[in-house]
């Protein structure tokens, strides 16, 4: 199907915010709690983890991930993202009736 993809990249998002999430609230913050905290499996978690790294939101430490400055500007980016996002489904959705 068309949208599998598409559906699949929004859950990894969503997992990735819910994980950057918890790690603003609760920093520093280690997988097995992240894992039982969230509900999601470890290896998710790592995945996500790792992830967030990279994009250099977070860092790990002694006593398990912590933010960086940038998280908290991602954040605030985010919003005005997922509007256009909306805007592009909603001319989509359009296109179909």
């Amino acid at each position: 199907m068309l949208t599998e993809k598409l559906e699949h990249e929004l859950e990894l998002l969503e997992r990735h915010l819910v994980v950057l999430k918890m790690v603003i609230r609760e920093e520093p913050i280690g997988i097995l709690k992240l894992a039982e905290e969230t509900g999601f499996p470890k290896h998710k978690v790592r995945y996500s983890l790792r992830l967030l790294e990279h994009e250099g939101l977070i860092e790990p430490s002694l006593h398990g991930a912590i933010t960086t400055d940038k998280a908290m500007k991602s954040i605030a980016q985010f919003r005005p993202n997922v509007k256009v996002l909306i805007k592009r489904l909603k001319r989509i959705s359009k296109g179909l009736s």
